[in-house]
């Protein structure tokens, strides 16, 4: 029976590894890239709804002790209080237009209490690729402008540090409001800003994002379109194989097959022996 090479090891292998890689396409990769794509979708709408609107109060767009999400990632808001220098943090290891950088996080004090992680902009290393000097915060009460953005996070998971070689300053690998309130002692709200250009005590504007659509909708596509083609290909394949004269079919033997001429010499001799 010509279904018999369905159960063959190899094929048996081949259908593995094809239903495995299909299945993946349609459930993990193609559904991560169309996340994706509404993810960039989200931040475009959110990018440009930014340059038209005036900012609003800080407490009108987050309440107290509400963490940002991704509708109200890249708003533009606006506080009042003081910026608590002794506390600053830098972030390293960043990267600003394609070169190296640190970014100045600094606490700041609003006038109602709570203490907000603000994201001053960039420096760019010095000779001995360590934080260069930089001006320091107004001391004075300042109104501020900046987009709310969302805590980062470190996939290694690690702590902010003070050493020699910082110079005691402390550093963090992630920009994290949890992380900089535990190392500074200070109850920093979930969150932080990023200044807008021209605020005071704001040092190198960091750029904001590109409003584009990325490729994530057309590999979510490719992904699809790649589990289809190897599904159709293993079922030509095994239609082919079911046909006569498939390669892992059983092959039965041709009862009116012609003899080779060695095998008709090999008989002659035989008969005259």
């Amino acid at each position: 029976m010509r279904l018999k090479f369905l159960l063959k090891p190899g094929w048996l292998a081949l259908t593995l590894v094809v239903f495995t890689f299909a299945i993946a396409c349609y459930t993990l990769l193609a559904p991560w890239q169309f996340s994706r794509h509404t993810e960039r979708q989200v931040q475009n709408a959110a990018l440009q709804e930014s340059f038209v609107s005036e900012p609003r109060p800080l407490a009108e767009v987050l309440p107290a002790g509400t963490a940002p999400d991704e509708g109200a990632e890249w708003r533009r808001v606006s506080v009042t209080g003081t910026y608590l220098a002794e506390d600053e943090v830098i972030a390293r290891l960043r990267t600003v237009l394609g070169e190296p950088a640190f970014e100045v996080l600094a606490p700041f004090r609003t006038t109602g209490g709570q203490v907000v992680l603000v994201d001053r902009g960039y420096l760019q290393p010095d000779q001995r690729s360590r934080v260069p000097s930089y001006a320091a915060p107004p001391e004075t009460q300042v109104e501020l402008v900046g987009r709310v953005r969302v805590d980062e996070t470190d996939p290694h998971a690690r702590p902010v540090f003070a050493n020699e070689a910082t110079d005691g300053r402390l550093h963090t690998y992630s920009v994290d409001s949890q992380l900089v309130g535990a190392a500074t002692g200070l109850d920093i709200r979930p969150g932080y800003l990023q200044l807008d250009a021209g605020q005071p005590g704001a040092l190198g504007t960091l750029p904001l994002p590109q409003v584009e659509a990325g490729p994530f909708l057309s590999y979510a596509l490719q992904w699809i379109a790649f589990g289809t083609m190897t599904l159709l290909g293993w079922l030509y394949f095994t239609v082919r194989e079911l046909k006569p004269g498939g390669v892992l079919a059983e092959q039965e033997p041709r009862p009116n097959r012609r003899k080779s001429v060695a095998q008709m010499l090999a008989e002659d001799e035989a008969a005259v022996s």
